[in-house]
């Protein structure tokens, strides 16, 4: 269930919970409180409609009304011209996963015709859930939201290119899953010594690109 928005509530003893209303301005307001680095903030972590923001240095006094003010240009879409382009993934895709069938014939399409709607949408990192790394990629094609598997498997490889509802994801890591597979990519998307160790970060736009095992 969703909040107010402009509403910023306590999350435990060092975090605060700021509402935001929607998806766009929580990537607006997660962008501006990156570019300005509040002293003190140590985690910030986007959602669906708020962003958590872990700040066990941060005076409260002065993070509250300033935390107020990044919300309203947020909120009012006047972030973009302070902020630098969203970054732009290509990840390539064998397109040979145990669900492609099982997707073709729920959606009404052939395979290609799949792998077609699967690669012709740029699509945008809505938020991180279910496991480290693990994107949840909004603006998948109508046609392909199909739902999840009745019974999910044991465990799914990492790398593994998956629909289920309106998203698609890159699996992370090896892990259990209901999300019907389409294929699978060499492509790293978290990597724990890198920085950020997640490759795809919110806000950050996707294309999958059909590729053929070597």
């Amino acid at each position: 269930m969703s909040g107010r928005p402009g509403v910023i509530r306590r999350a435990g003893e060092h975090a605060l919970l700021v509402e935001t209303g929607s998806l766009e301005a929580s990537h607006r307001l997660d962008a501006l409180l990156r570019a300005r680095r509040l002293p003190g903030v140590a985690e910030i972590v986007p959602g669906p409609e708020t962003v958590l923001v872990s700040a066990p240095g941060a005076d409260p006094s002065r993070l509250l009304p300033e935390l107020s003010r990044l919300l309203g240009t947020a909120s009012a879409g006047q972030a973009a011209r302070d902020l630098p382009d969203a970054r732009a993934v290509t990840v390539p895709v064998i397109y040979d996963g145990a669900d492609l069938e099982e997707v073709a014939a729920l959606a009404g399409l052939s395979p290609s015709e799949v792998v077609e709607r699967h690669t012709g949408r740029e699509l945008v990192v809505g938020w991180l859930g279910f496991a480290p790394g693990f994107a949840y990629l909004t603006g998948l094609d109508p046609v392909l939201h199909v739902p999840r598997l009745t019974t999910p498997r044991t465990s799914v490889p990492a790398g593994s290119v998956a629909v289920a509802g309106p998203y698609s994801a890159v699996y992370p890591s090896a892990s259990p899953g209901g999300w019907r597979l389409l294929g699978r990519s060499a492509v790293v998307v978290w990597d724990v010594n890198a920085d950020p160790p997640a490759l795809l970060t919110p806000g950050t736009r996707v294309r999958f690109e059909a590729v053929t095992a070597s």
